[in-house]
């Protein structure tokens, strides 16, 4: 007999009439960079190859423009001459070997196209974009229709089972589509039937030129977040008119690119937006998709058993594990390596002009590259420090076949990690150390938690892992060695309970974060300062149950999304919960506090404290702390801050003590990690070095 599945409508297949998906798993469209080069297209196959061996049922590549006017940047991803559909069969015939199925996206970027040739509906400039697209005329807009054909075609001449077709997100077809963007009075715009007509007529002459055994997935817009978007009515509208049209699966888009609600961050909710899907079911006959931060199987069986969708969409969660679907369908969730929404790896860099990663899985796109073989020589291998950097070291080398052992003197692993997981909206980060956790037993890593080492008790290993992390820099005002002045450490790691008034020095990540912790974390005692013996230090072990991220009404209501999704863009008038303290973010350097931060997530910690009412200064002079508060100067203006706490923030330092210990002993080691570079606390770096580095040993 066989074991019944623990997910059993995400792994029952579905017949689309003319083929048949093995199981309800779509891997969504994200654009990786690799799309862009011919020489990369190896790449791109592994890395393709590496998804459909692990068990998901569709894939949809990045985007492919169909001619030069829709490229996302000069020399992107396009599809429009025989000589590229044969590049392609190298990837398809990599996904086909494993089982799955492909489908290439056509985006046409239109005025989100990041070079001069960009065109719009109308001309009308994007907020996020300093060029200005050209309004198509009535011939270029029936160019553009052909061009979209003609790479369908193509498409399917190499190798692909079908299209997606990007009508969501703001891209072309999208602002044909919305009043927003189309403002002409010819044949393609005025009402809402002349609006469709642009993506009606794509999808029909597409079913009309690749046959009926071609899928053509539509990506509609059904929630757009943004003012003047379109109604209900409307949206229900555009997919009865798709469907008609020919086209086989509708999936859900979310959001536009200049929309100022987040969709994809690690903040948002698990699976806040399904529910958009859900409604527009009951209206249209065709299979539909389900998207955004669906992460885990739990979350996806519960979608589907619910009536919700048909699919689910997700990119990223395959980004940071390719086994994915066969870990769950095995009944081994607790093995997933859990995509932690961060965007750093993967969206930042995309946005930067750099190939996509993942920052818990470093070896995504450069699969062909970063390659765990087995060792032929075992050796003594220690790992001093259980943070990112040596978690992943450890067990990347106990993989391979290396006898570890893991050294820690915290009495639980994860180090840093322990602190970001408070944060709210980083409950997520919990999911990475459970992930670790068990990456520790499958991989044979023996743990020692508990442990302080020395140098002496390192003689024997073959080879020594420095990975200590780092130590909070110390500031010099005067008044640092005041009571009221405590490290972020003690704050985050539960030792101190701050009062009702905290200024926080640095505007980094690490002050940013603290900001976002002391803004939400109940009060104990307005009035007095808690605290906690160091034992305590770790406590909570859970995410809390008051953050919004695990609070699906709440975040609609604080970043004001409709949760019926009935109104014209989906948005209603925000009402933001009140701060639990009043906070000042202070930095010494002039300029905006967070302007570093990440290029797709930025934007939302900033606007988070603002809505918090978190008072944010550049250019700031610290004069002293005394009993009667934080004396500042900004702008050559002094005042003290009457705070009850100061939290520093104020950047960190290499903990090298054993490594110098080691040199001084004569034995070899490697440094990595924050105690290699300990500038900006840096998970990102600290895995993939701490893996790269095991894959060498």
């Amino acid at each position: 007999m066989t074991t019944p599945s623990p997910y059993p409508h995400l792994f029952s297949p579905l017949d689309l009439g003319f083929t048949t998906l093995r199981n309800r798993i779509l891997m969504g469209s994200m654009h990786t960079g690799l799309e862009d080069r011919a020489r990369d297209f190896p790449k791109l196959a592994a890395y393709f190859a590496e998804r459909a061996a692990g068990g998901v049922g569709l894939i949809v590549t990045g985007g492919f423009a169909p001619n030069m006017m829709g490229w996302l940047a000069p020399f992107g991803g396009k599809l429009s001459w025989p000589w590229e559909a044969r590049k392609h069969r190298q990837v398809t015939a990599a996904v086909h070997g494993h089982g799955a199925k492909i489908c290439l996206q056509l985006l046409h970027a239109g005025r989100y196209a990041y070079h001069p040739l960009q065109v719009a509906p109308s001309r009308i400039k994007s907020p996020i974009n300093p060029f200005t697209p050209r309004a198509l005329t009535g011939f270029g807009v029936e160019r553009t229709i052909s061009a979209y054909v003609n790479a369908a075609r193509l498409a399917r001449d190499g190798g692909y089972d079908g299209v997606e077709v990007m009508g969501s997100e703001g891209y072309l077809i999208n602002q044909f589509l919305s009043a927003r963007t189309n403002r002409r009075t010819d044949a393609w715009g005025g009402d809402l039937r002349k609006r469709m007509r642009f993506a009606t007529e794509i999808v029909r002459r597409v079913r009309e030129a690749c046959g009926p055994d071609f899928i053509i997935v539509y990506r509609l817009s059904m929630l757009e977040l943004v003012p003047e978007g379109s109604s209900w009515d409307e949206i229900v509208a555009q997919a009865k008119a798709i469907e008609a049209a020919g086209a086989t699966v509708l999936n859900t888009g979310i959001g536009w690119h200049e929309a100022r609600v987040p969709t994809i961050a690690t903040s948002v909710p698990r699976a806040a937006f399904a529910g958009v899907t859900a409604k527009l079911r009951p209206e249209v006959k065709l299979p539909l998709v389900a998207t955004n931060r669906i992460n885990m199987p739990d979350v996806a069986e519960r979608i589907l058993a619910g009536g919700g969708a048909d699919l689910v969409s997700m990119a990223r969660p395959l980004l940071a594990d390719p086994a994915w679907a066969n870990k769950a369908r095995a009944g081994r969730a607790d093995r997933i390596n859990t995509c932690i929404a961060c965007n750093q790896a993967c969206l930042d860099h995309v946005f930067s002009q750099k190939n996509a990663s993942c920052l818990v899985n470093p070896r995504a796109c450069v699969e062909t590259e970063l390659v765990y073989a087995p060792t032929t020589a075992p050796r003594r291998i220690a790992v001093v420090g259980a943070g990112p950097a040596g978690l992943a070291c450890a067990t990347v080398a106990a993989e391979r076949g290396h006898r570890v052992t893991l050294f820690d003197a915290a009495d639980e692993i994860g180090g840093q990690f322990n602190l970001a997981k408070r944060i709210p909206g980083k409950e997520e980060f919990h999911e990475t150390l459970r992930y670790f956790r068990h990456r520790i037993e499958d991989t044979g890593v023996d743990l020692r938690l508990s442990m302080p080492v020395d140098a002496a008790a390192l003689a024997g290993f073959d080879a020594v892992v420095v990975a200590t992390g780092i130590r909070p820099r110390t500031v010099d005002f005067p008044g640092a060695d005041h009571p009221k002045v405590v490290s972020y450490l003690d704050v985050l790691g539960g030792r101190v309970r701050t009062g009702p008034r905290v200024a926080i020095v640095g505007a980094g990540g690490i002050g940013f974060d603290v900001a976002e912790f002391l803004v939400h974390q109940p009060l104990v005692d307005a009035s007095v300062m808690e605290v906690a013996p160091k034992a305590d230090a770790a406590e909570p072990a859970s995410p809390s149950p008051d953050s919004l991220s695990l609070d699906p009404a709440r975040w609609m209501a604080e970043w004001g999304v409709d949760p019926t999704f009935s109104s014209p863009g989906g948005l209603r008038r925000p009402e933001p919960e009140p701060p639990a303290r009043e906070v000042w973010l202070l930095q010494r350097s002039p300029g905006k506090p967070g302007a570093k931060l990440g290029k797709t997530t930025g934007w939302i910690h900033r606007a988070t404290l603002k809505a918090k009412q978190v008072a944010m200064l550049g250019g700031v002079s610290y004069l002293g702390v005394d009993d009667t508060g934080f004396r500042i100067r900004v702008d050559g203006q002094e005042q003290t801050l009457p705070v009850d706490q100061v939290v520093v923030c104020a950047g960190q330092e290499p903990r090298r003590d054993l490594f110098d210990a080691l040199q001084a002993a004569g034995i070899a080691a490697h440094l990595i990690g924050g105690a290699d570079i300990a500038a900006e606390l840096d998970a990102k770096r600290a895995i993939d070095q701490g893996s790269r580095l095991a894959a060498a040993l």
